[in-house]
């Protein structure tokens, strides 16, 4: 990776991590849970929600992961919908973010003959076009990534409200051997290749649907 991207990537994940974390704790919040709000889990502060290591992974490798939600799902009317509900929240923003950010691309190119010839405004115009592609891209693989049904990915909380509780229990019981082979599978590049060709076809996909809206 070349290091000038930096100045798109950092902020790209920081924005893609705190929105990710926020949802999962803000509708657990509104589920009647106290916990996020009471972790200080309820903020636009990065520094709130990031993990190392799954900092490094969006870094180095474009998919992550961050600090997980602590969720109190005994608060919940219905516990195993709502630990659905609460880890999809999760996901849902991060493809919504990847979409608006296209979206914006896609306007900025469109209405770009307004941008004024100017130096300064035009290096602006550049950097704000490649923060929200970076963005979009960056985004969608986290979520992409945490759809996988592993246990601690939100897949795998998806999951528990499919399965019966017996199949779960054997997920859960096998949670670190499971986490750790994903894991691997992850910074070995084995899983990489069909992550990124989805993220693409995904993102391509988007960026049909903001043309055909602009153009």
């Amino acid at each position: 990776m070349n290091f000038d991207q930096w100045i798109y990537i950092v902020p790209a994940i920081l924005i893609s991590v705190t929105l990710h974390e926020m949802a999962h704790g803000y509708v657990s919040y509104k589920l009647g849970d106290p916990t996020p709000k009471e972790d200080g889990r309820l903020s636009l502060n990065p520094l709130r929600h990031l993990d190392p290591f799954g900092t490094l992974a969006l870094l180095f490798v474009g998919f992550g992961w961050a600090k997980p939600v602590r969720v109190d799902a005994s608060y919940y009317k219905d516990p195993k919908t709502g630990i659905v509900w609460t880890a999809f929240a999760g996901p849902l923003i991060n493809f919504v973010l990847s979409f608006l950010c296209v979206l914006a691309v896609v306007a900025l190119i469109r209405y770009s003959y307004l941008i004024p010839a100017n130096q300064t405004i035009t290096e602006i115009f550049h950097y704000l076009s490649e923060l929200l592609n970076y963005t979009a891209l960056l985004s969608l693989g986290q979520a992409i990534f945490n759809m996988i049904p592993v246990p601690p990915l939100d897949g795998s909380k998806i999951l528990y409200g499919l399965l019966p509780d017996s199949v779960f229990q054997w997920f859960m019981r096998n949670e670190q051997f499971l986490s750790l082979f994903i894991f691997l599978l992850l910074f070995s590049n084995v899983i990489n290749g069909p992550l990124l060709t989805l993220r693409n076809l995904i993102f391509n996909g988007m960026a049909d649907i903001a043309f055909s809206i602009f153009f």
